[in-house]
């Protein structure tokens, strides 16, 4: 449900995390209500071919941005926290073309969604510029990273590097792991089968229990 502007907690979250709002013009407590937001998990915030409705501002929660395949399949891009910005909206503003992808809140989340005469106006702003051109260009890092994931790494070495840093046991599906690893369920299912065998991990119903992370560290290295 959208969330009154003015002086206060939201304002003063919106400022700690993007300090260059301060300068903007229009000021944050000049927007409408219904610029600021807050949603529950699961909320699909932007579609693929869509027009951009605005440029997110994530000051609570946590946005996933993904591609989707007409089969069913897709493959996170990246994750929009707090004092982050979303690259496919601000690319979606810039060019004046349809989203390239899927937002959805992965918990409840507060966000401005500044509308695109907003934004252009808030680029005047030098800092405001910096900020946006600045996250653009390590955000197209971590998409680089990606690709070079997808393109050169085998899928076992993939799903062996995403069951790690978790502790020993992970809350997921096998379709979950999938869909972040922009491959089919069954795939996955197969490969975790494997790597039971092996001894490196213990399946059960939505959970996963590593076994041996050593192995899996070994598995996800260079081959």
């Amino acid at each position: 449900m959208p969330i009154e502007p003015g002086p206060g907690p939201t304002l003063e979250r919106a400022l700690a995390l993007y300090p260059v709002l301060a300068a903007v013009d229009p000021a944050l407590h000049e927007l409408p209500a219904t610029v600021f937001l807050r949603v529950p998990e699961g909320t699909v915030l932007f579609r693929e071919q869509a027009p951009c409705l605005g440029f997110p501002i994530v000051l609570e929660g946590e946005v996933k941005v993904s591609r989707h395949a007409a089969d069913g399949r897709s493959l996170e891009l990246y994750r929009v926290s707090p004092g982050e910005i979303c690259l496919v909206s601000s690319a979606c503003l810039f060019r004046g073309t349809p989203l390239a992808a899927r937002g959805v809140a992965t918990r409840p989340t507060e966000l401005i969604l500044a509308d695109p005469r907003t934004f252009e106006r808030w680029l005047q702003s030098p800092g405001f510029r910096a900020l946006v051109l600045g996250l653009y260009a390590e955000r197209m890092a971590e998409l680089t990273e990606l690709i070079d994931a997808v393109a050169f790494q085998r899928l076992d070495q993939r799903l062996a590097a995403a069951l790690l840093g978790h502790g020993p046991d992970i809350a997921t599906t096998h379709q979950a792991l999938a869909e972040d690893l922009g491959t089919a369920r069954e795939i996955v299912s197969r490969l975790l089968r494997r790597f039971e065998r092996d001894g490196w991990i213990a399946c059960g119903r939505e959970h996963i229990r590593i076994l041996d992370a050593a192995a899996l560290r070994r598995a996800s290295g260079p081959r």
